[in-house]
């Protein structure tokens, strides 16, 4: 193992300048060497400002490079191919969520990265949250007891205003070749978006905090806005049939009771996440939301003193170089990527928010899909010879 974790970026974007890239430039554990971007413009301007040595238009040839030892997937489009691609290269990966939309695919991902060796690592972000790597802890150590309800929500309006693009990439010709999304009307053909967008780190957060997996799901998905400007490019509104509002309810294998709602449609800033876990000796709050300077909070309540109460987050939950400005999106994200460093540094099996931590919220986001088209409840695991209904989403 060198010195430093050599790694490279594949991805420009809004979202790899404001969370990878910096996280990687304040990690002491690697040197960030190379950025790849179809969009050589965008490429050099993260190289300039992140001052990075290489760059790249060509993953491929990224990939062939034998000095790597991690490369991070922040495409704005589908990630599974490149997913795949980096794990035959033999370099650990991170990449943004989805893995894959279907859960078998990433739990094939998981597989190969395992009979390699390779430590893989997830954009399942708000998990890194100081506040909620404090309620982790402090589940871990019994202050809730046995877990009975956990409640999620998201609270996250950046798409109430119907002539804000659906597709937030920044188009400089029409996108060609891409599968269509948002174009089937009827109401089992929904796209799915919102449910893999923040929906996909609250319920991992959920997971994480009721200590089980679900047993059984129901859960609708709705279009609220149904009119809205496709892209950039698009001056005229038009309808697209996709999920900006979706609640599901599900059962826990150890008995505890399951609740979510994400939306983007709902005034407040984002990511405005709320997670609450009630338990037999205590509850927990933690919101994820910027409001009036602050970017998250975590209160505690316990049966003989039901007033929750604001707890300050211990300066260890915050990631090296974290400053009291950041913006949530590097505060959250900082922690992500030095705790992959820390993991891979390590050499052991310790690999928090991996693929196949991945697979098993992916595989509720299928199951939800699947019991809003079906109109049921649906058992999990599901069979995974069945045909997943993800086929239609969105295309980042």
């Amino acid at each position: 193992m060198p010195d430093k974790l050599r790694v490279g970026v594949i991805g420009a974007g809004r979202w790899s300048r404001t969370a990878h890239l910096p996280g990687f430039t304040r990690s002491p554990l690697c040197d960030l060497v190379a950025i790849c971007d179809l969009d050589r413009e965008l490429a050099e301007a993260r190289q300039r400002e992140f001052g990075i040595p290489d760059l790249y238009t060509d993953a491929e040839a990224l990939l062939a490079r034998s000095d790597l030892d991690v490369i991070d997937v922040c495409t704005r489009g589908d990630h599974q191919d490149l997913v795949f691609a980096t794990l035959e290269a033999g370099k650990h990966c991170l990449v943004e969520k989805p893995v894959c939309h279907d859960y078998r695919d990433v739990w094939r991902a998981h597989e190969l990265a395992r009979s390699k060796g390779l430590l893989t690592k997830v954009g399942l972000t708000f998990r890194y949250a100081p506040a909620v790597m404090y309620m982790f802890d402090l589940i871990r150590d019994g202050f809730i007891g046995e877990p009975y309800i956990f409640n999620g929500y998201e609270q996250n309006s950046q798409w109430l205003d119907p002539d804000v693009p659906m597709d937030k990439r920044i188009h400089k010709t029409k996108p060609e070749g891409e599968a269509p999304w948002g174009t089937d009307l009827s109401r089992e053909g929904i796209t799915v978006s919102s449910l893999e967008g923040y929906g996909a780190p609250t319920i991992d957060i959920g997971l994480e905090c009721v200590g089980a997996d679900l047993g059984r799901v129901v859960g609708l998905l709705a279009n609220m806005v149904p009119f809205r400007r496709k892209t950039n490019l698009d001056t005229e509104r038009t309808r697209l049939n996709v999920d900006d509002a979706d609640m599901f309810m599900g059962e826990a294998t150890n008995g505890a009771l399951f609740s979510m709602q994400s939306s983007y449609v709902t005034v407040g800033n984002y990511p405005g996440i709320e997670a609450r876990i009630f338990g037999s000796e205590g509850a927990i709050q933690v919101r994820l939301v910027e409001e009036f300077g602050e970017i998250q909070t975590i209160k505690t309540a316990a049966p003989d003193a039901v007033e929750f109460v604001e707890r300050e987050i211990p300066r260890r939950y915050f990631a090296p170089g974290a400053r009291l400005d950041d913006h949530w999106s590097t505060a959250f994200y900082g922690n992500l990527v030095h705790n992959f460093m820390e993991e891979i540094v390590a050499g052991g099996d310790v690999n928090q928010g991996d693929f196949a931590q991945s697979a098993r919220v992916q595989e509720v986001i299928n199951a939800v899909t699947l019991s809003h088209r079906e109109g049921r409840w649906i058992d999990l695991p599901l069979d995974r010879s069945l045909e997943m209904p993800a086929a239609e989403t969105m295309p980042w």
